[in-house]
C-alpha cells in the first residue's frame, strides 16, 4: 500500500494512492490524523487496520491535490554516513566498523516538488545523496536485528542533500546537513508488506536527467535490521521516525571534476517498488571567501 500526505483545501491529510484506470489516484483516509498517528496506530494494530479505511474513501486523481512530505514531522532523523563500500572508498576513508551515526533537524523536510534553496553566500559547495528512507511504525527500544523489521511501518525516497563545505569544515556534520530544506522525502510511504527484504531495491540519483548514482541496497554495508537494532540500543525509535540509511558512490563532491548542485538543478531520486523524488535547486545570493 502506498500512503502520502497530501494537502487537500489547505490542509494536510493523509491518504492512499493507487493506480487507477485514468491515471493515479488519491483517496483520503477519514480519521486518519496525521501521518505519525498511523504509524503508530497501524505499528501497534497491523496494517490489516487500514483495510476498512481504505475501501470506504472516495478517490480522486493525484493531480488534483499537493504531495506533501509524507512524514512532515518525526520525532527525529537519524542518518547513517558511510554506509555503502563503494562510497567511504570514493571518499578515500576507511569503511565503519560499526554503523557511523549522526543527525538531520526535522526543520529540513520538504516534500516532493518543493525546491531546495540556499544562499551562496553561506555555501557553495551543495550535493545530492539519494537515501533509502525506513519509517518507523512501532517504537523501538533494545529490539533484535531479528525482530527489527516488525518495527518499520514503511520505505521512502530521501535526498541526503548536504553542503560539503560545511561539512566537511566543522568537522562534524550536523550544521552541513540541516541547512533548511536539505531533506526532501517522498513522494509516499510503501508500507513494509509490499517490501519485505529492503535490501533487493536498485537505487538512484538523476540530475538534470544524468544519473549520477546508481547502486542497489543490496550493498549497504549495515543493512536495515542491524540499523534499527544498533539505533535502539541508544536511543528509542519513536512512530514516525524517518532512518536515511546512508547513500552509494557517484556524489558530485568526488567526481573528476566535482558535479556539485546549481540554481535550477532538477534532482531526482529513484528507488525501485517506491517511486521518483522529484526537486529543484534554488540558489540566492553571492558566494563570499569569508562563509563559515
Amino acid at each position: 500500500m502506498r500512503l502520502a500526505t497530501v494537502e487537500v483545501d489547505g490542509v494536510a491529510r493523509v491518504a492512499a494512492v493507487r493506480e487507477g484506470a485514468s491515471g493515479p489516484a488519491v483517496g483520503v483516509l477519514e480519521g486518519a490524523g496525521s501521518m505519525r498517528k498511523l504509524a503508530n496506530h497501524v505499528g501497534s494494530a497491523g496494517l490489516h487496520t487500514l483495510g476498512a479505511q481504505v475501501s470506504a474513501v472516495t478517490w480522486r486523481p493525484l493531480a488534483s491535490v499537493r504531495l506533501l512530505a509524507p512524514v512532515p514531522d518525526p520525532s527525529k532523523i537519524v542518518a547513517i554516513g558511510l554506509n555503502y563500500a563503494d562510497h567511504a572508498a570514493e571518499g578515500g576513508v576507511p569503511t565503519p566498523t560499526a554503523p557511523l551515526i549522526f543527525a538531520k533537524f526535522p526543520s529540513t523536510i520538504v516534500g516532493p516538488g518543493d525546491d531546495v534553496t540556499w544562499d551562496r553566500g553561506l555555501t557553495d559547495r551543495v550535493d545530492y545523496e539519494a537515501e533509502l528512507g525506513v519509517v518507523i511504525g512501532r517504537r523501538a527500544r533494545n529490539v533484535s536485528e531479528a525482530d527489527a523489521l516488525d518495527h518499520v511501518f514503511g520505505y521512502t525516497c530521501i535526498n541526503d542533500v548536504s553542503a560539503r563545505d560545511l561539512q566537511f569544515g566543522d568537522g562534524q556534520w550536523i550544521r552541513g546537513k540541516s541547512l533548511d530544506t536539505f531533506c526532501p522525502v517522498g513522494p509516499w510511504i510503501v508500507t513494509a508488506d509490499e517490501i519485505p527484504d529492503p535490501q533487493t531495491l536498485r537505487i538512484e540519483a538523476i540530475v538534470n536527467g544524468e544519473a549520477l548514482q546508481s547502486s542497489t541496497t543490496a550493498n549497504m554495508f549495515f543493512g536495515v535490521r542491524t540499523l534499527i537494532a544498533h539505533c535502539s540500543r541508544a536511543f528509542t525509535l519513536e512512530p514516525g521516525d524517518l532512518i536515511a540509511t546512508g547513500t552509494p558512490a557517484g556524489v558530485g563532491v568526488y567526481k573528476k571534476p566535482p558535479r556539485l548542485l546549481r540554481d535550477g538543478d532538477e534532482m531526482i531520486i529513484r528507488i525501485e517498488r517506491i517511486g521518483e523524488l522529484r526537486n529543484v535547486c534554488r540558489v540566492s545570493g553571492e558566494a563570499s571567501p569569508q562563509a563559515e
